[in-house]
Parts: C-alpha cells; sequence; structure tokens
C-alpha cells in the first residue's frame, strides 16, 4: 500500500525526535554496538507506528531490542511532550529488529561464494 503525504509527514517527525530521544536516554549505544531507527511507518489512520530498529554489533540484538520495550512508556511520554502541538493523539509504538542489514550481508556472500565456485570450475588453460 502507498503511504499518503500526512502519513510520511508523521512518519519524518517521529522518526527525528525518536532518534533525539535514544540519544538523551542512552539506547542509541548498548551492549557495545550502535542502534540506530533505520525507519518509522504508520498506519493510514496515524493510530499506530512501526519503529525499525537497525542493529550494528549488538550482541544480543533481541535482548536489546526488550530493553527498549522496558522503557517504551518513558519513550512515549518524551515524544508526546516534543510532538503535542503537531499531531491530535500519539501513535502506539511498536519496535521491531530491522533484518535488513543481515540479509544485504548474507546476501553478498552468496555472490562471493558463487564467484569463488565459478573460479575454481574454470578451465586453467
Amino acid at each position: 500500500m502507498i503511504e499518503g503525504k500526512r502519513q510520511k509527514q508523521v512518519a519524518a517527525v517521529l522518526e527525528k525526535d525518536l532518534n533525539e530521544i535514544f540519544q538523551r536516554l542512552g539506547l542509541a549505544m548498548m551492549d557495545g554496538g550502535m542502534i540506530s531507527i533505520s525507519s518509522v511507518k504508520i498506519t493510514p489512520d496515524l493510530f499506530d507506528a512501526r519503529i525499525y530498529l537497525s542493529f550494528f554489533k549488538v550482541k544480543d540484538p533481541v535482548a536489546a531490542l526488550n530493553k527498549i520495550q522496558e522503557k517504551a512508556w518513558e519513550i512515549k511520554k518524551e515524544l508526546t511532550a516534543r510532538v503535542r502541538h503537531q499531531l491530535r493523539s500519539m501513535p502506539q509504538l511498536n519496535f521491531f529488529i530491522d533484518d535488513t542489514l543481515d540479509y544485504v550481508d548474507k546476501m553478498e556472500q552468496l555472490f562471493k561464494d558463487i564467484k569463488t565456485e565459478e573460479e575454481k570450475n574454470q578451465p586453467k588453460p
């Protein structure tokens, strides 16, 4: 489904403010790695926000996600204070692990393996 203009505007506002909140609360650096917000998707009714988090060199992304979900109330409270003049109601925040970087790494490794296998099977002159 195509996102509407208002959905994109709300998502951009939430992403900007969430990044600042993550920095302030110390959630951007966790378990020796870095956590960043890769994207924010809003439902057409603007009641739910899906926040996709990218974990870079975090030992246990699931545990880190659980820590973030434990602080979800604090995050939502601060976010509500920041956007109270821009939104009528605050969307429900749902956090998810964005595994696109893992997928990209896996695909690159597969292409490398295919290339090395082809080089092995090339007849030598």
